[in-house]
């Protein structure tokens, strides 16, 4: 690793600003590291999700597991461009299998969910320490940056779910509109007889596009906290200043050698320096200072601020802790002050403790009394009390659903011919009267606990346990056609006004709706 071929400047950065440059990097190499990490992970994925079709989950979850293993041929090839030796994609595809071997099992298991793994994913694969010295660096690294690793790392997680979730909103805004329309939800969750696993394998894939793009810069983030780690305790920055210094005085140096040489004074005129300044020579007999007047000297300024402060203290102890060489200053406490100190004696304090302590306890217990009094109709939503013997609880009749009126007195007398008659010119109107007919008498001859907020699905299950085929299958069809109608805009045909108004005479008889 030469540093002066490094395509980066060299110097310690703050921990954000490095990441920054983790960006840039990814960015610069974006071509080369996105294609080599579609090229080994796509296939993967696969392999995976052709041999658990039934189990998308298990096969997305997998594929998931895997990523440190992918994460190492991106470090590979930032290793080698950083310093000027960008690999081609055939070289670093010819180069991961070898990669995988350090520490692979370590990666994908005790260390998997750590959370510095991209800070400390170079020191395992670039340095090559053996198990004691590895941690050892690893320690010393994670003294520092450790925390900006972490970070980088819950970023990463939730902005992989939002790109995830955007590209899945993405595709489910470009369908053509009658696709869209035909997706009623409602309809995807009931349908118990199609099979939906491509659509999860899809929105599995857009996971797996999604890793294309985030993931190398993930991993280049990493690598740039694991250089400005190094630089910060290496002094990287240091060592390039002394080496352009070197380069720059390396034609100069026999220059200076010589002229150093020629202006170095002779051995009889140093020796004659020398002699002048001898122990008694007048310049050192006349020096005033002793060693005594130095010591005294430094004790004196030592003894004045800002070496030494001095304050005094002034404060109030009971009497058991007053020693013998307490300060003439503590005999002048106030006797006012004296007494109050008494009245916390032990033994006449200690009345006083419980008394309070009695009257603290019944406050917090009045405060939750008075708490409770004023939620008291929340707090009966969740106790479930049973109706005593003898009484019976009578339940409100909703009198909407749907947005339709169930009041019997809102129906037609016979409301099937009132459909028949509605259907020619009005069948939207007359498949709304057989739906708001049926919830009447759910609601009025079987007891059927309707509520205003229930759906279809809800209803029928109702009905279900009402163990009568004849009317399940009949609800069945009408609220098929009702949903068509009311989310999907798609009328009934024209043929099935007959089987419908003749099922519910079956049902309900010929004539009235009461």
């Amino acid at each position: 690793m030469r540093l002066s071929d490094a395509s980066v400047v060299i110097r310690p950065r703050p921990t954000w600003e490095a990441m920054d440059l983790g960006v840039l990097l990814s960015q610069r190499h974006r071509r080369l590291l996105m294609i080599s990490w579609a090229i080994i992970t796509l296939p993967v994925f696969a392999l995976l999700s052709g041999l658990l079709w039934e189990s998308p989950s298990l096969a997305v979850f997998i594929f998931w597991w895997l990523k440190p293993a992918f994460e190492r041929l991106p470090l590979y090839i930032l290793s080698k461009a950083i310093f000027g030796e960008t690999p081609t994609l055939k070289q670093a595809l010819c180069q991961w299998p070898r990669l995988l071997k350090p520490q692979l099992l370590a990666s994908l298991t005790w260390r998997r969910f750590g959370m510095s793994r991209s800070f400390v994913l170079p020191v395992v694969q670039l340095e090559g320490l053996s198990a004691e010295a590895r941690q050892q660096r690893i320690h010393v690294l994670l003294q520092r940056d450790a925390g900006a690793a972490r970070w980088l790392t819950l970023i990463g997680v939730h902005l992989e779910t939002a790109l995830w979730i955007g590209l899945m909103v993405l595709f489910y805004l470009l369908l053509p509109q009658q696709v869209a329309l035909d997706w009623s939800w409602q309809s995807l969750i009931a349908a118990a007889t199609q099979d939906w696993r491509w659509l999860e394998h899809l929105t599995n894939a857009f996971y797996a596009l999604v890793l294309v793009v985030w993931e190398p810069i993930y991993v280049a983030c990493g690598f740039s906290l694991y250089l400005n780690r190094r630089t910060v305790l290496e002094a990287w920055d240091i060592e390039l200043v002394f080496r352009r210094m070197r380069q720059r005085l390396n034609g100069a140096a026999i220059a200076v050698l010589l002229a150093v040489i020629l202006l170095l004074p002779t051995g009889h005129d140093a020796w004659a320096d020398a002699a002048v300044a001898t122990p008694d020579s007048p310049r050192l007999l006349e020096q005033p200072l002793t060693s005594q007047a130095s010591r005294d000297s430094i004790k004196a300024i030592l003894e004045q601020p800002p070496f030494k402060n001095k304050e005094t203290v002034i404060r109030y102890r009971f009497g058991d802790d007053i020693d013998s060489a307490e300060t003439p200053a503590d005999n002048n406490t106030p006797a006012w002050l004296k007494a109050l100190f008494g009245l916390f004696d032990s033994q006449r304090f200690g009345a006083l403790a419980t008394l309070i302590e009695a009257l603290l306890w019944g406050i917090v217990a009045a405060a939750i009394g008075l708490l409770i009094w004023h939620y008291r109709d929340l707090l009966q939503a969740f106790v479930s009390r049973r109706p005593s013997l003898g009484k019976k609880t009578t339940r409100p009749t909703p009198q909407q659903a749907f947005g339709l009126d169930l009041g019997r007195d809102t129906l037609p007398a016979d409301v099937a011919t009132s459909a028949e008659n509605l259907w020619q010119s009005h069948p939207r109107e007359a498949l709304g009267l057989l739906y708001r007919a049926l919830l009447s008498h759910l609601l009025h001859d079987y007891d059927i606990a309707l509520k205003a907020a229930d759906t279809e699905g809800q209803v029928l299950e109702r009905i279900e346990q009402l163990q009568q085929p004849a009317l399940l299958a009949f609800s069945k069809k009408l609220t098929g056609h009702w949903q068509n109608m009311a989310y999907g805009h798609r009328l009934p045909a024209a043929h099935l006004q007959h089987e419908l108004c003749d099922g519910w005479r079956a049902l309900f008889g010929p004539g009235a709706a009461h």
